[in-house]
């Protein structure tokens, strides 16, 4: 039972390295209060807990005294933040249309304007020649705002309701909003803060989902335009804790699909969309360790599931009437080596998005004659994902195929003819020419013996002889892989001789489903080893110096960078952890928390001595020691729901207690955001040239 002891204790600060025509301060000290949890028959000391509490004047004195601490010590990187900023908006079209889609007669899509900080989202009635119609501002939204977070919802299917969300914390706290398009005027303002939002066909009835206290999914309720709240109808509860809510349609339109999933398990049920206030049927009762997810065309559900120890999944179909999974058969002859990560269905075609020795394809199916098909494409490292495709009955599908030297390109492709039209390739003014950089793909081998794949890229002209600086990124959790992407922004880092790398570690499916459940649970370890590996070996064939290596990780690829610190904080010259989940144990043991119950599943139920004493073994918070570390940027928000601003605090606060270095150690707190940071487009990015600043002149760049 954990004990809390209320006397302060003040720690000594170190002096900090700064610029010669700075002045030298100390870095702000946080006060300790004993605090101790009995764990498993360990006693742990917590003397930061009381930073939890941002209601306490106390804890937000602290956070601000890190950032005057922090503008402090960067001052003299001011002009250098500004250049960057200032070359990263050169490699942006700050005026721009996004690609229409057609959607029940009318082009939908979104524009940017020079200056402003917010798209505009507008749709066009029959051509992309008819008159503009905003849809929505959401610059407007924005004034008098801090933070403006704004997800269109979907239109009715008649084409007169408007649904958008709006978040103005920054905490994942979304209310639904519904505006008559014939008038102008909302006829929902803000009426409900909803986590999940569906249009039935109905036109008139709306299904949403609510969270609980720890921001758990759970309620699916049902409303009527016009209607008070009050008289909303609860469609189903979820008690379940570990288990989160979702809705959906099918493709076609024909199917309200309400999910109930763990990171292990789901569960679906099914409702014509055209009766709303009918029940919901069950397709497939939950059974522990099998997912699913449906879709519907023709009278079938057609199923992508790991049904019968698929672990790479497989794709099943049912007829409608008989859903139930021993009705499910094998549409397709199952291949074990390739994982299957999305099934889209069109009428007359399905394209199955899957991944193949860590390469993402395209594979199209046609119902009418049986035939598939690979989609080809010209490099040998590259992402490629379907794009919006709303019409159910088209012939022709939009996807955006990208590259670590390609900007994302939209393509039309004709699943009869398999001809593809190129809609829009990102521009990128500023002097850019792919030509002038190069990407690789290379293989690091793990302790185990695990051969890791390494994308990195670089300019042309790169001599590898290991003086070059380098910037390896990973993330390495819940599946999620590193795709090798464009990053227009990522060209101050190439331009000044930077090579950089994605390490491509298990606890994402970047090699498959397997790759991921060999980094998770009482496997986490080897996400970090992996990532030490891929950093030894950049090294060891002289792409670049140890002395001159930055790592980056966010969210759990905090966790990533944090343990890795731990474990060899020899490994590179700075770090940056982003909003980094560092504080695995006393997190993991207080269920109240957003996202703790149901991630048992991802690192393991701490209460549980094994699991416990293993996940105590990693989490960065807990082995700090006394021992010098890298210089490290922390970066955090005040609003953040998924890791709250406590766990970096508290990092940095027992990190500058126990390092021994006089190397700079940094806690950049956003105030007014959430887990993304800044919310408009140039506050976002001239964050990340700050960021930028500090790790070059790490690694010696100054200019």
């Amino acid at each position: 039972m954990r004990l809390v002891f209320q006397w302060l204790c003040l720690v000594a600060g170190a002096a900090v390295c700064v610029a010669a025509d700075e002045p030298v301060v100390k870095p702000p000290v946080a006060m300790q209060q004993p605090n101790t949890v009995d764990f498993h028959g360990k006693i742990l000391q917590d003397p930061y807990f009381w930073l939890k509490d941002k209601t306490n004047p106390e804890v937000i004195r602290y956070l601000e005294a890190e950032n005057a601490y922090r503008e402090s010590v960067t001052k003299h990187l001011e002009p250098f933040t500004e250049v960057l900023y200032q070359e990263m908006l050169s490699h942006i079209k700050q005026t721009d249309l996004g690609v229409p889609v057609r959607e029940g007669g009318y082009w939908y899509y979104s524009r940017t304007e020079a200056g402003r900080q917010y798209p505009l989202y507008c749709r066009r009635q029959g051509s992309m020649e008819a008159a503009e119609e905003l849809l929505l501002d959401v610059n407007v939204l924005a004034e008098g705002q801090k933070f403006m977070s704004a997800v269109p919802a979907g239109v009715s299917d008649d084409g007169r309701f408007y649904a958008y969300l709006t978040d103005i914390t920054g905490f994942r706290e979304y209310y639904v909003s519904i505006r008559d398009l014939t008038t102008g005027k909302l006829v929902e303002d803000r009426f409900v803060k909803a986590a999940g939002f569906e249009w039935a066909a109905d036109n008139r009835s709306v299904f949403y989902i609510v969270e609980d206290e720890a921001k758990r999914a759970y309620r699916l309720f049902r409303h009527e335009l016009g209607q008070p709240v009050s008289s909303d109808v609860l469609v189903y509860e979820e008690r379940d804790e570990l288990y989160t809510l979702a809705i959906e349609r099918t493709r076609d339109k024909k199917y309200l699909i309400r999910t109930s999933e763990s990171s292990t398990t789901t569960e679906q049920h099914f409702l014509d969309s055209a009766t709303p206030t009918a029940d919901f049927r069950l397709i497939a009762a939950r059974r522990e360790g099998v997912e699913y997810a449906v879709d519907h065309r023709d009278g079938r559900f057609h199923i992508r599931t790991n049904l019968g120890g698929a672990v790479n999944f497989k794709w099943m179909t049912c007829d409608v009437s008989q859903c139930e999974s021993v009705h499910w058969r094998d549409f397709e002859e199952v291949r074990p080596r390739v994982f299957l990560e999305g099934l889209s269905l069109f009428r007359d075609f399905a394209v199955i998005e899957e991944r193949e020795a860590g390469i993402p394809q395209l594979r199209v199916h046609d119902f009418g004659s049986g035939a598939a098909y690979r989609v080809s494409f010209p490099e040998p490292s590259y992402t490629v994902g379907l794009s919006a495709n709303p019409e159910f009955d088209a012939d022709t599908v939009r996807f955006t195929y990208t590259s670590l030297v390609t900007p994302a390109s939209i393509y039309a492709f004709n699943l009869k003819t398999q001809e593809r039209q190129l809609l829009k390739a990102t521009e990128v003014p500023g002097g850019f020419e792919a030509g002038n950089y190069v990407s690789e793909r290379i293989e690091a081998t793990a302790p185990d013996g695990v051969r890791v794949p390494i994308s990195l890229v670089y300019r042309r002209g790169l001599v590898r002889d290991g003086k070059a600086p380098l910037y390896l990124y990973s993330y390495g959790s819940y599946g999620f892989s590193t795709e090798p992407v464009f990053s227009a922004s990522r060209l101050v880092l190439l331009d000044r001789g930077v090579v950089f790398a994605m390490a491509h570690i298990r606890g994402g499916s970047d090699m498959g489903y397997q790759w991921y459940l060999d980094g998770k649970l009482m496997k986490k370890k080897n996400t970090f080893t992996d990532f030490i590996a891929c950093a030894d070996h950049l090294v060891q064939q002289r792409y670049g110096a140890r002395e001159r290596l930055a790592i980056e990780g966010g969210s759990a690829g905090g966790l990533l960078i944090g343990a890795v610190l731990n474990l060899r904080p020899d490994v590179c010259r700075v770090a940056h952890l982003a909003v980094p989940f560092v504080d695995v144990i006393n997190t993991m043991l207080d269920e109240s928390l957003p996202l703790t119950v149901q991630e048992f599943l991802e690192w393991g139920n701490p209460k549980e001595p094994e699991a416990g004493r293993y996940m105590l073994e990693y989490s960065p918070y807990d082995n700090i020691a006394r021992k010098d570390y890298p210089a490290i940027l922390v970066t955090t928000s005040l609003n953040d729901s998924q890791v709250l601003f406590h766990e970096p605090t508290k990092y940095v606060a027992r990190l500058r207690a126990m390092k021994t270095d006089g190397n700079v150690l940094l806690l950049k707190c956003n105030m007014d955001a959430g887990h993304g940071g800044a919310s408009g487009r140039y506050e976002s990015l001239r964050e990340q040239a700050f960021e930028y600043a500090v790790l070059l002149e790490q690694l010696g760049i100054g200019r």
